[in-house]
């Protein structure tokens, strides 16, 4: 088959278009906040705020309230919620954060199992790109365009704020409301992505192109477009695996984003050993 083909073939299915649009829409904001987590140490404030979202969607679904705002309800608070514990605790933040992640998975989980409902669980968990509407589409869309607007317009203040508070608030920016901010367009984008690639795989979506990038580059400006750059190869290559073996289409994803990160290590070494033996 010619390669023209395998690229070609796949678009000729209206569920290809859907979840290659949704692929591509969640690649973007997600990889756009990649550089700010990955920069100021906030993996795991990722990790934590998209496990933290299955109780509220379960709740949605109890209140026959959209799913997404369970969501993002759910995400702002155990957002809040760790900002609160770990300033008033000696508990460190990352492990605030993993207990936090943890019990609200798990209460997550607990109430979906005692909520009569026809929701699979695994699309919840992992999702179902290539089961999306024009209209599911549609609303990611909604979600994933303004977000990464407001990233790119506040991007040098987010910069200053993440490494250098204390010139922040001497040019009179609020470090609190910036941190808030970031918090707010995270949740975002885990909505986002929540029907795409599900509550567990948009923690890799949003760790993935910015270490890509950090690993590639030291100047911010140049980590925004290799991480969208990587987070859209990996989409479109991902999907097209996913048609040609049958196999899921979040999790090809993922992978595809992995092996970048492995060549990315691999170049950054090779480059460290050429500098040295100059």
């Amino acid at each position: 088959m010619s390669l023209t083909a395998l690229l070609v073939d796949p678009l000729a299915h209206g569920f290809m278009q859907r979840g290659l649009a949704a692929a591509l829409l969640v690649a973007l904001v997600c990889a756009t906040l990649s550089c700010f987590l990955v920069l100021r140490g906030w993996s795991l404030m990722g990790d934590a705020v998209s496990h933290a979202v299955l109780p509220g969607i379960v709740m949605a679904h109890v209140l026959a309230l959209p799913l997404t705002v369970g969501a993002f309800a759910a995400g702002l608070f155990t957002a809040w919620l760790t900002g609160k514990m770990a300033a008033s605790s000696r508990i460190r933040p990352d492990a605030v954060m993993a207990i936090l992640f943890s019990g609200m998975f798990a209460l997550g989980l607990v109430l979906f199992l005692k909520v009569e409902t026809d929701q699979h669980l695994t699309h919840i968990l992992f999702g179902n790109m290539l089961g999306l509407e024009w209209g599911d589409v549609g609303e990611i869309a909604l979600i994933a365009l303004p977000t990464t607007l407001i990233v790119l317009a506040k991007r040098r203040d987010l910069l200053v704020a993440g490494f250098d508070p204390a010139h922040a608030r001497a040019i009179g920016l609020s470090v609190s409301r910036l941190d808030s901010l970031l918090l707010i367009l995270l949740a975002l984008a885990i909505v986002a992505a929540m029907k795409a690639v599900g509550v567990l795989l948009v923690v890799a979506m949003l760790i993935a192109p910015g270490a890509i990038a950090a690993l590639l580059t030291q100047r911010f400006d140049r980590m925004l477009p290799i991480a969208i750059g990587a987070a859209m190869l990996s989409s479109i290559a991902g999907a097209m695996l996913s048609f040609h073996a049958d196999a899921a289409t979040g999790p090809a994803i993922v992978v595809f984003q992995s092996v970048l990160v492995a060549l990315a290590i691999a170049l950054q070494r090779l480059k460290a050993r050429r500098a040295a033996t100059v």
